[in-house]
């Protein structure tokens, strides 16, 4: 929800119910009610995850904010699709947008569709940066982000998970910062963000080294992640804006974590820390 402006913004910690997969045995996986618990006990606000009446009783009961999740590039599904999210609970929607094939023209058109119905259904769609949808590379997300612009006078609501075009671009950290954060009007409309470490070969990096120490790889990706939460800070000071961070960490079974990574939900418990203390930080 929206605060008044002059208010602080608040940090909003969200977990993605897809850390669970095969969680903490792909023969013994828990429940949802047992995710959600776990969720709540770690001190994060929210669960991502497409909507259903089961997430948003379990929601409900544990006192979790939803953000809702969907992936699609027929728009005459965005209706019953964004309407079960709102059902669900959510007011901000995770959107992967159409295909890595779709169109410049058609990707606009899609996108001015969803943001239309999601004004009408009463929900924000964020379309996010990601692999294998009309913004899979920087190229496409901004072009797509300008058309739209100069088609409605007004910012492209986004998800943002720069994990994706740091590998399509092979970069390194010294220049994640210069590179990613190329349009900060973008970032500073923005309100969700994915904060999956990577680095220019890796979309996901392991956040400890199975010891509780953090690895090199997530040292070299904190100053990017602090450089993003301070850009974002810049333009919404005394805005009374919520910002959703998700810790994006994949199971082995996504393709994103490999066979010799830590668990995918215990990295994400030690990631949500090391967010938190940057935002305070900053926020301070």
């Amino acid at each position: 929800m929206m605060k008044n402006p002059g208010d602080k913004p608040v940090l909003r910690h969200i977990a993605n119910l897809w850390t669970f997969m095969g969680h903490p045995t792909k023969a013994a996986e828990w429940t949802l009610d047992q995710k959600l618990a776990a969720i709540r006990a770690a001190g994060f606000d929210g669960v991502c995850w497409g909507g259903s009446p089961e997430l948003g009783e379990g929601c409900q009961r544990h006192g979790l904010i939803f953000v809702g999740g969907m992936a699609s590039g027929n728009a005459a599904d965005f209706p019953r699709l964004l309407q079960e999210q709102k059902d669900c609970g959510a007011v901000h929607v995770n959107v992967q947008l159409a295909a890595h094939d779709t169109p410049p023209a058609e990707a606009l058109e899609l996108a001015l569709l969803l943001n239309r119905e999601g004004k009408r259904i009463g929900v924000v769609p964020g379309i996010e940066t990601h692999r294998g949808t009309c913004t899979e590379t920087p190229e496409k997300h901004y072009a797509l982000c300008d058309a739209y612009q100069r088609a409605t006078g007004e910012l492209l609501p986004l998800a943002v998970d720069f994990s994706h075009f740091a590998v399509v671009k092979h970069l390194v950290p010294e220049n994640f910062a210069q590179r990613l954060l190329v349009r900060p009007d973008l970032i500073q409309h923005a309100q969700q963000f994915h904060f999956r470490p990577f680095n220019g070969h890796h979309a996901q990096v392991p956040i400890t080294d199975g010891r509780g120490n953090l690895t090199q790889e997530v040292k070299d990706w904190l100053p990017f992640a602090e450089a993003l939460l301070k850009c974002w800070l810049d333009g919404n000071k005394d805005s009374g804006r919520e910002i959703f961070i998700c810790p994006e960490l994949g199971p082995v079974e996504g393709g994103y974590a490999l066979s010799t990574f830590p668990n995918s939900w215990e990295e994400a418990k030690v990631l949500r820390g090391e967010i938190d203390k940057l935002w305070r930080k900053l926020a301070a």
